[in-house]
């Protein structure tokens, strides 16, 4: 009996073997071994051995130092150079597209390596946004400003207070109206609505096509204000830039916006945060209306409710956006696409 148990014991734990052997055959390849697998692709490596983007233009022409991901946004082994020499092994290459205008012969000529991506970085408008239709099936990749893109950075967002105020400072504001302007164009809807809006409330203008910033700073200038006109140069889906969240919220002025509809912009902050033009029948209705803010405190603070539970974070360019390439082409290393409707998508 004894022999009995002992080869139904040996049995047994011999089919306990077998089946975790064949379980362990089947378990998915750690991401820390990517490359594990007989064959692997090199691309998946990138997030083992770190991540080299190349920079094939400075933006604008402008040369700047490279960042530190990890210093500044806790990315670590994250290189990015505008070194050329790299382009062999760089694992992205970044491009500019203010910087080709659609030229395809500004974009690297040596043929790519299977796993290198090629990322398209815009932060204009598509009214200031050509010849997409020439870099159709170029890139991997796109970044900008606009929900939807593969590595979405905007001009700004709100994030939750880690220490939210029990009151709300605010800078004292003894005067209305003030707009930051350097692009006039007598064309550009703003410069409309600016004629007939100062027929019925002061405005201060600043910058090129006014006076001077006060101590040549955007704040400091426009938190003497109750109001900052946020207005784009041109109306797109998703197109809010730094006119809201540097110029006006940084101030702590109430931003009067023009530019998408008023639920593209409470995608991106509280409905009470902001005054849209388009609420009003006309200039002189949204005058009466900012007149009527800046005589009742109470209604006027309401603006400000945000406040107590965000902070304002706006982009800095470049660095950020370096550094999120990086990190997202280490979170993609394993997927590949190519961008085939890169007009059709921009300019939706």
């Amino acid at each position: 009996m004894k022999v009995s148990y002992l080869r139904v014991f040996a049995g047994g734990l011999l089919a306990i073997l077998l089946v975790l052997v064949l379980c362990f055959r089947q378990l998915p390849t750690s991401p820390a071994e990517p490359n594990a697998r007989a064959g692997g692709d090199p691309g998946e490596a990138a997030g083992a051995r770190g991540v080299t983007v190349l920079l094939w233009y400075h933006p604008f022409g402008a040369r700047r130092a490279m960042p530190d991901c990890a210093a500044l946004y806790a990315i670590p082994g994250c290189i990015v150079t505008a070194n050329r020499s790299a382009y062999p092994r760089a694992d992205a290459v970044l491009v500019h597209h203010r910087d080709i205008r659609g030229n395809v012969s500004r974009l690297p000529q040596s043929a790519r390596r299977g796993a290198q991506k090629w990322i398209w970085m815009n932060f204009e408008s598509p009214t200031h946004t050509k010849h997409l239709e020439r870099l159709e099936g170029l890139f991997n990749m796109t970044m900008s400003y606009k929900l939807g893109s593969d590595i979405f950075v905007p001009y700004g967002y709100l994030e939750r207070a880690r220490a939210p105020p029990r009151r709300v400072p605010l800078p004292t504001k003894r005067r209305l109206v003030a707009w930051v302007v350097s692009n006039w164009n007598e064309a550009h809807a703003r410069v409309v609505f600016y004629w007939n809006l100062r027929r019925y409330v002061p405005i201060d203008v600043y910058g090129r096509a006014g006076a001077e910033l006060v101590g040549d700073s955007v704040v400091r200038t426009v938190s003497a204000y109750k109001f900052y006109l946020a207005w784009e140069n041109s109306q797109h889906t998703d197109y809010i830039t730094e006119k809201l969240w540097h110029n006006a919220l940084q101030s702590s002025a109430v931003p009067v916006v023009l530019g998408p509809p008023r639920s593209n912009y409470e995608k991106f902050l509280p409905a009470d945060a902001f005054i849209h033009v388009d609420d009003f029948s006309g200039p002189a209705q949204l005058a009466a209306y900012l007149r009527f803010l800046a005589r009742n405190p109470r209604s006027y603070l309401r603006y400000f409710a945000w406040k107590r539970r965000y902070t304002v974070h706006v982009a800095s360019f470049w660095h950020e956006h370096y550094c999120a390439a990086c990190a997202a082409v280490r979170a993609s290393a394993r997927h590949a696409k190519v961008v085939s409707d890169l007009a059709l998508w921009f300019h939706a």
